[in-house]
């Protein structure tokens, strides 16, 4: 099972990717592109675990 691969204009904290690895990997890829698209829209350069946190509650996990 491979790991989605991390965008080069948004970073990740640690944080984020070990949240980000809790989330099923059947959705992942989805769950990360949701993220990232999130982040873009509040405009942060950072992927934090508050932002995957917020994405998680968004998708009811």
């Amino acid at each position: 099972m491979s790991e989605p691969k991390f965008s080069d204009s948004l970073g990740w904290t640690a944080e984020a990717k070990e949240k980000l690895k809790n989330i099923p990997f059947f959705v992942r890829t989805q769950a990360k592109a949701r993220i990232e698209q999130l982040a873009r829209q509040a405009k942060q350069d950072v992927i934090t675990a508050d932002l995957v946190e917020k994405a998680r509650l968004e998708f009811g996990q």
